[in-house]
Formats: C-alpha cells, sequence, structure tokens
C-alpha cells in the first residue's frame, strides 16, 4: 500500500518538490503502515501531503510524533482555519475545547495540545504560508496560552494568592522561536511562601517532562537576583529593587516586559510601574557602556569557542547584533519618543527608521538579514525541537539544511554554497550596520534635556567630539530655540541631526554650519523637508558640513542642492562631460560684457566644484573620478571662456601636466599650451590677444573668487616665449631645440579647447619627438637628474619633507616619474602604454607587462593615498597644502576626514609610512635601477 501511495502521479509530484525526497517517501512508507487509514488522505488532500512531506525533512521530532499519533493533523482537515493566523483569543478557545474531548490529565492534555498546535505552526511556517513575523507570534501566542493554562491547572490549590505572569525577552517580543525558553516574570499579591509555591507549580507544569515531554521549557532567571533571588515577588519589592540595585542589562531586558499570563492586571501593573526606570528622563552613560560591555564578553566567549561565523545568535553579524542595536537605540531615544518603544525587535527597527534615528536603507537592509537569520534558526530548532544556534559542519546536514530553506543545486553551485554565500552576505550587512548604530555617539543625551549646569554640558559635548565647547553650545540653544518655532519635526530628529554631526571630522564645524544653513524660514524648511522624506540625504548634509567650511560655504549658497543629495542614483555617477560643457556654454550665453562673464563662470565652477566635492567627501567617487571631474569643469570652463572670445585665427589649447592626465586636484592649477594656426605678425598678434584675454578670464579674481589659476610655463622657452605659438614655430621649436623635460611634460598633453583639428595636428607633430627609440642613456640620466633636483630643492619652507604628499620619498612625483620614465622607454615600440594618466599608465604598463603585478600594486596604493590625502587636506583647510598637516588638532581631523576611526593621527602617518616606504623600493629598482 505505501509503495503504491509513493507511486501515485500527485505524490511522485510532490516527492520530486521536497528538500528531501528520499526520507519523504520513507516517512509516508512509516505512516502509512502505521495507520492505513490515512493513506487516501496522503493521495487526495494535497495539504496534508504537503505537510508530511515538508515534516520529513524539517522535523525528525515532529515526525516521529506523527506516525505515534495521526490525530496530530486534525487541524489541518479544516484549511480555512489553516491559512489564518491564531492569536491568543483563538488558542485560548482551542485549548477549551481540546480539555473538553481528550481524555487524560490536564497536565498530559497541555502537553498534547501544544504538540498539536507546534505541528500546525511548523506546517504553516514550511509551506510558506505564514511568514517570519507571523510564525513569532503564532508560537508567542501559543507559550501565552499554555501558560494561561498552567496558572489555571495550579491555581486550584492557591485561590487565595494573586499571580501575575509577565513575558520576557522572545516571548515578551512576539517573536519566539520553535525551542526557545520562554523568559517569564512572577508577581504576586498575598503571602509570599504560598505565592512562591503557586509559581513553582507553574513552572513544573510546563517545564517537568511527562513521558519525555514538557510544554515549554520557562525560566524566570530575568528576575531580580537571578537564581539566588525569590521566584516571584509583590509589586513594592520590584520598584524598590529597580530603583536602588538593578543593573543596566536588567533595564534592557525589561524593554521586552509584556503581561502574558495568570493575574494580567497584576501583570500590567508591573509593566507599567518599571517604564520609569527603562526610560530615565537622563540616561546615565555608563549603563550604556555596560551594555556595550556585556554584549562584547558574550561575543568574546562566542569568538573562543570557535563559533564566530557558525552561530547564527551571538556571532559576529549575528542575530544579536541586530536585537541589541535596535534596543540601545530604544534606551537612547525611546525616553522622548514613545512611538519606538515596540518589543518586538522587527517592529521596533520600522519605528526607529520612520522616526529617522536609523537610515531607512539600512533599515531595510537589517530587516532582510535579520528575518534570513531568524529563518536559519528556526529550521536548526525545528529538526530535533532543541535550543541550538549553530551551523552544522557535515556537508550532508549542511546540504539539507539549504534545501529546507529553499536552496537547490544548479549548474553554478550546489544548495550549501549558495546557502553560505547568502549567509555571509547577510552576517557582513548585519555587522557593518551594527557596528555603525551600535557604537555611533549619543547625543541625543545633550538636546532636549532639562536645565544643565555650564560643566555637565562642557562634559557632554566634550564626550562626544566637541571641543568648542561656547561657540557649540551657543549654536545648539539656537537650533534648538528657533527650530522648535518652526518644525516639530526638527525639534524630534535634532538628537538624530546632532549624532550625524558627531560622525563627521569636526564635529563643532558640522553643527555651527548647520545653525548658519537653516536660518531662515526657506532654508529651514527645505532641510526640515529633507529630514522629513529622505533622512538619509540630511545626514549627507551633516557629513558635508562637518568635513569642509569651503564646501559647506558652496551647500549655503546652493540649498536647491539639498534635493540632489537624496538622488542616490545621480550621485553614484560623474555628470557626462557633454552635459558639464552644455551648463558651461548656457551660463554665459546671455552674459554680454566681462565682468557678467567672469561671475558667471566662476558660479559655474562653484556650482559644480559642490557636486564633484559632495561624490567625493560621501563615497561616491575614487581618486581618478574626482581628478576627471575637476578636468571636466575646466574643460567645460575654457572652452566656454574660448568660444566667448571668438578667436580670429584658428586657436586651440592644449591641457598639460595634471590637467592633461586628467587628475586634477582641488588646488590644482590649469597647465596649458596655446597653438594656432597662420603665419605672419598679424595672425601671431591675435592669438597672442586671444591667449591673454583667455588667461584673464578665467585666472582673475573677482567678488565671487577665481575660476582656475592657468599657467602656461611649460610652453616652449617657458615664461620667455610668446604665450601662443603657431604649428610651424612648434615643428621648429621641436625638430632643433627641444628637451629632455620638454619630451616628458608632452606624455600628458590633450587637446581640452578650441579647434580641435589645430590641437590634434599639434599633437600629431611632437608625437615623434616624444616617442623617439631607442630612449638613449643620456636621456634617462638626464631624466634622473631632473628627478634628484626636484626631491633636492622644491619642498616649499614650512612643510614637513618627512610626510610630503607630492615629493616626499615614495609620494605622488615619484609615482608618476617613475610611469613616465617607463612610458618614453616603451611607448614608441608599443603605443598600448601611452596613457596621460599616472594611473591608466601604470595600468597599462603592468598589462604590457613591464611592471610586475607586486610594484604596480605598491606604486598605485601610494598614488592613491597621497592624492586623496592631498585633496582631503585641501577640503578640510580651504588652503592647499602638500604635506600631511603637522597640527595635531587639524590632523585628527583630516585622519577622520580619510576613514580613521581609531587614532586617526597616528594612523594616518603609519600608513604614509608603510605606503611610500613600499612605493620608494620600487622607485629605487625601476626608475633608478638600483640593485
Amino acid at each position: 500500500m505505501s509503495s503504491e501511495i509513493a507511486g501515485r502521479p500527485a505524490v511522485a509530484r510532490s516527492l520530486g518538490r521536497a528538500a528531501d525526497p528520499v526520507l519523504a517517501s520513507e516517512t509516508i512508507r512509516r505512516l502509512a503502515e502505521a495507520h492505513p487509514e490515512i493513506g487516501k488522505e496522503l493521495v487526495e488532500d494535497s495539504l496534508i501531503r504537503d505537510a508530511v512531506i515538508a515534516l520529513s525533512a524539517a522535523s525528525r521530532s515532529l515526525t516521529s510524533a506523527l506516525v505515534a499519533d495521526p490525530s496530530l493533523l486534525d487541524p489541518l482537515h479544516d484549511h480555512a482555519r489553516f491559512t489564518l493566523e491564531q492569536n491568543a483569543p483563538a488558542y485560548g478557545r482551542s485549548w477549551d475545547l481540546a480539555t473538553r474531548e481528550r481524555g487524560g490529565s490536564p497536565r498530559q492534555v497541555l502537553r498534547w495540545w501544544k504538540r498539536r498546535e507546534l505541528l500546525r505552526i511548523a506546517v504553516r511556517d514550511l509551506l510558506g504560508v505564514a511568514d517570519l513575523d507571523a510564525v513569532g507570534r503564532e508560537l508567542a501566542g501559543l507559550a501565552s496560552t499554555a501558560l494561561h493554562a498552567a496558572h489555571d491547572i495550579a491555581a486550584a490549590s492557591f485561590d487565595d494568592v494573586r499571580l501575575g505572569i509577565v513575558g520576557m525577552g522572545k516571548l515578551g517580543g512576539t517573536e519566539l522561536n520553535y525551542a526557545s525558553d520562554v523568559d517569564v516574570l512572577f508577581v504576586h499579591q498575598g503571602d509570599s511562601t504560598r505565592a512562591t509555591r503557586f509559581a513553582r507549580e507553574v513552572l513544573d507544569v510546563m517545564s517537568v517532562p511527562d513521558d519525555g515531554a514538557i510544554v515549554f521549557r520557562t525560566d524566570a532567571d530575568l528576575r531580580p537576583e537571578g537564581r539566588d533571588g525569590p521566584l516571584t515577588r509583590s509589586l513594592d519589592s520590584y520598584l524598590t529593587w529597580y530603583e536602588r540595585w538593578a543593573q543596566p542589562w536588567e533595564f534592557q531586558a525589561l524593554l521586552k516586559a509584556r503581561p502574558v499570563a495568570g493575574d494580567v492586571t497584576l501583570a500590567e501593573e508591573l509593566v507599567t510601574a518599571t517604564r520609569t526606570f527603562v526610560w530615565p528622563e537622563v540616561l546615565d552613560a555608563d549603563a550604556i557602556r555596560e551594555i556595550r560591555a556585556m554584549k562584547a564578553r558574550s561575543e568574546e566567549e562566542t569568538r573562543r569557542r570557535g563559533l564566530a561565523d557558525r552561530e547564527v545568535k551571538r556571532g559576529r553579524g549575528g542575530i544579536r547584533d541586530v536585537e541589541f542595536s535596535v534596543q540601545l537605540l530604544q534606551l537612547v531615544h525611546g525616553r522622548h519618543d514613545t512611538e519606538i518603544r515596540s518589543p518586538n525587535t522587527l517592529t521596533a527597527l520600522s519605528e526607529l527608521a520612520r522616526a529617522g534615528y536609523v537610515d531607512e536603507e539600512d533599515a531595510r537592509r537589517l530587516a532582510g538579514a535579520y528575518r534570513h537569520l531568524r529563518a536559519v534558526e528556526h529550521r536548526l530548532q525545528l529538526r530535533d525541537e532543541r535550543q541550538t544556534h549553530t551551523l552544522p559542519e557535515e556537508p550532508d546536514e549542511l546540504q539539507r539544511l539549504a534545501r529546507i530553506l529553499g536552496y537547490r543545486d544548479d549548474q553554478y553551485a550546489s544548495a550549501s554554497e549558495q546557502f553560505q554565500q547568502a549567509h555571509t552576505r547577510h552576517q557582513s550587512i548585519v555587522r557593518e550596520i551594527h557596528e555603525r548604530l551600535y557604537f555611533a555617539p549619543l547625543l541625543d543625551a545633550i538636546a532636549g534635556v532639562g536645565p544643565l549646569t555650564t560643566g555637565a554640558i562642557e562634559e557632554r559635548l566634550a564626550a562626544f567630539g566637541f571641543t568648542d565647547v561656547g561657540a557649540t553650545e551657543a549654536a545648539l540653544k539656537e537650533l534648538t530655540a528657533g527650530l522648535t518655532r518652526r518644525s516639530r519635526l526638527m525639534e524630534q530628529v535634532l538628537p538624530v541631526v546632532l549624532q550625524w554631526c558627531s560622525d563627521t571630522p569636526d564635529p563643532d564645524l558640522a553643527l555651527l554650519q548647520l545653525r548658519r544653513l537653516t536660518d531662515g524660514p526657506t532654508r529651514a524648511t527645505a532641510f526640515v523637508e529633507v529630514l522629513r522624506d529622505t533622512p538619509f540625504a540630511a545626514q549627507r548634509v551633516c557629513r558635508i558640513l562637518g568635513s569642509s567650511r569651503m564646501i559647506g560655504d558652496a551647500l549655503l549658497r546652493r540649498p536647491d542642492f539639498l534635493d540632489e543629495l537624496a538622488d542616490e542614483q545621480a550621485l553614484a555617477a560623474p555628470r557626462p562631460v557633454e552635459a558639464v560643457q552644455a551648463e558651461a556654454l548656457e551660463t554665459l550665453r546671455w552674459r554680454d560684457d566681462a565682468s557678467h562673464r567672469h561671475d558667471g563662470l566662476r558660479r559655474f565652477k562653484r556650482r559644480e566644484l559642490l557636486r564633484v566635492a559632495a561624490r567625493d567627501l560621501l563615497g561616491f567617487a575614487t581618486v581618478e573620478t574626482t581628478g576627471a571631474e575637476l578636468g571636466t569643469i575646466a574643460d567645460g570652463v575654457i572652452e566656454a571662456a574660448l568660444r566667448c572670445l571668438d578667436p580670429e585665427v584658428p586657436f586651440a589649447v592644449i591641457a598639460m601636466g595634471r590637467f592633461g592626465g586628467r587628475e586634477l586636484s582641488y588646488a590644482s592649477d590649469l597647465d596649458v599650451l596655446f597653438v594656432f594656426d597662420g603665419e605672419g605678425p598679424e595672425a601671431f598678434a591675435r592669438a597672442e590677444h586671444t591667449a591673454t584675454a583667455l588667461i584673464q578670464e578665467i585666472s582673475a579674481t573677482t567678488s565671487e573668487g577665481q575660476a582656475f589659476a592657468m599657467d602656461a610655463d611649460l610652453r616652449p622657452e617657458g615664461k620667455q616665449g610668446p604665450l601662443a605659438r603657431s604649428l610651424t614655430g612648434f615643428r621648429r621649436y621641436y625638430e632643433q631645440w627641444v628637451m629632455t623635460w620638454e619630451r616628458q611634460a608632452m606624455l600628458r598633453a590633450r587637446v581640452v579647447a578650441g579647434d580641435r583639428d589645430v590641437g590634434q595636428r599639434l599633437l600629431e607633430l611632437v608625437e615623434p619627438h616624444v616617442y623617439r627609440d631607442p630612449l638613449t642613456d643620456d636621456d634617462v640620466r638626464e631624466i634622473r637628474r631632473m628627478k634628484v633636483r626636484v626631491e633636492q630643492e622644491r619642498i616649499p619652507p614650512g612643510e614637513d619633507p618627512q610626510f610630503h604628499l607630492k615629493l616626499g620619498r615614495g609620494s605622488l612625483s615619484d609615482v608618476e616619474w617613475t610611469v613616465q620614465l617607463l612610458q618614453l622607454r616603451h611607448g614608441a615600440t608599443d603605443p598600448s602604454v601611452r596613457n596621460p594618466s599616472t594611473i591608466g599608465g601604470l595600468h597599462a604598463l603592468r598589462r604590457a607587462g613591464y611592471l610586475s603585478e607586486d610594484d604596480a600594486d605598491a606604486l598605485e596604493a601610494a598614488y592613491r593615498y597621497c592624492e586623496r590625502a592631498r585633496n582631503a587636506r585641501y577640503l578640510l583647510t580651504g588652503a592647499p597644502g602638500d604635506s600631511l598637516p603637522t597640527d595635531a588638532r587639524v590632523a585628527e581631523r583630516l585622519g577622520r576626514l580619510l576613514g580613521y576611526v581609531h587614532r586617526p593621527q597616528t594612523s594616518l602617518r603609519e600608513d604614509y609610512r608603510r605606503l611610500t616606504r613600499r612605493a620608494r623600493d620600487v622607485v629605487e629598482r625601476v626608475f633608478y635601477e638600483k640593485a
């Protein structure tokens, strides 16, 4: 009979989809042989069939129980009830019915009833009828009803005592696991001795095995004094304890306290009375530190046991990371915001995001990862209804787990490999967000509190990174006072805004500039709207304000840019070159006189610089992307200005140096050559006039500042030569007088504006002179002599030669000269290495085999570090500087801006030494050819 059942088409199809078809077939055989009457149901009732097949792979304990007692399937016969989530009243009705219809003692009936309802929940879970949230609620409802039943069973002997039961932990949060302990507190009114016996009897009903089965493991160890304390207390005794002796973890545990059973009114009185302890008016900073320390001890124990990656609960990126992050934020912000106090983790996380305390994208990713981790935990525990949180090491068991979770082998990876990849990804997401949330400065302890003494304010400001206490305190008061009148939302989220400010390199600057940004109803409204609609954009605003006064000033001039900071897609990519140039031309189209043109160009440059710097500061751009974008702005400025001048001869602008390589820094001059097509004094005079006027258009300083500083000193004969030279003049010069350094400079030449044909003809004209074959020994010696002079003579007074980012040993110039020497040496015979960009040239030389992988990596790492640090210093200080700052305070801020969290100044210098030392070793071998 059993083999016939497995062979039926409907059954065969279901078996084909099973996580373990062999085990499912065996379960059907056992069930049919033990209970022949169920065979027809397995064939005809798809729900019964799918339930048995799903249980067979997922739970040995429930499968065995089902084979022993098929009446456990009875709730599945009512398909309509099966699809509905069961709440506490529904479980209560189900329990009342079971006590009337089932024979045996109440304790036996309770165990059987719990097993039957647990099977129903498991099937709803395994078949995807109930999601994780519903499963947690149903399990919690089942446990609450069981506690009610246990209370009623025990109450017959204690009718003179009131006993309330408070759910804690996952029971209180309505997010119970299949094998969770049911954490409770007992509160009583009446004789303490009899109340203790009453509570003990409830625990016995729930937890003492009967024929090997229990209802739920029920644990009262979260009570005051733990196992050493009385099992139950009066309300007054609890309040005395919490007021005088309770530890921070006890208040954290009370976040999830919820009346669940027994005398619910008494339990509710206890929960309500504890709220003032959970959310005091002033939060003790030591409490936060102790909670963090407790979690760190738990993590260390997990790590010591070698389970940091396999433990889904306590391991890195595990369930506890999510729960503790949420609970810490609740303890901090819930004092003044009652809407984020839910005992349920996912509900609380959603509320925190909705209120702005957690970035919405972070909350979404965290919730997704948490659901994955909890689903894994459920499957682990459902196996034998045993409390476990550890992934199996055995390949077969891991494969089984993966298949139960829905993974299937494909042509690329096995089910277990797919699961492990997904699991690792979720762990990484959780840990990354947890570390940002859990260890963020809690600036809300400043805002919204009652009057404080000056010393207390100073202490708090200093603890969260604010050093200019007087100015910061004044700005804080002004923000609080002014914005309360304009926007209730701003008042509510001010603690979050302050927290974001404290995460910036210069918290004082962030807060002071924030006050300026919100000065006036229009600006305040704009910022409040960003807070309301896209809180992560407001976080970006604070990051910018606390990173650069110069870019902060630009943001103050363009409050409409706040909307762009909310556009993830727009920030993620640089603007197309054509769009930037078109906007530059449009900027000048209606401006007729020179002063208006000058101001228009400078405003255009400031607008575009704000966007480039914002992408840089917010981590959307790499070093080379930032350099290229700055080059694009310069291209647009020059092209627009040149068109306004309308040259009277064919005229082109050639970018040189870093400008030519599209690797500008924020403080770079624009190195250029001017070339024209024409002969005779008149053509020369017109070209010279255009070149002079173009430099004036771009380099002049007006009330709007300077667009760019242009430098034409790389032209033939330098400052002694004419600004513009004809194609014929360039040809004659390069044929007769060109010097080695000029050939080297032309490696990075490119046409940027004007007559493209004229510019391209110049590049083609000079190419044979640049890439001579072979590069002579005299040429190499000359290049090396020039490099030595640069190292010895060019570092300006006042800049630290030990940490010079441009001219130090192993820094930018070392990398640039090494790349250029190799390009001159090999470019004549191998055009693939002709790239004007330093990093592009490095990659080309590596691909062509002229640099080893290790050497190229060392040079690139040093280059990226030095260029990032140089750019960051300019943004931070608003002034050019080519060495790491010697001022400790500025160095500390620079380190934070570059992402160093621990010991920023020291780490900044240590990385400089490490990276430049490696790069210099390469330079010594490759550039100087020293053994």
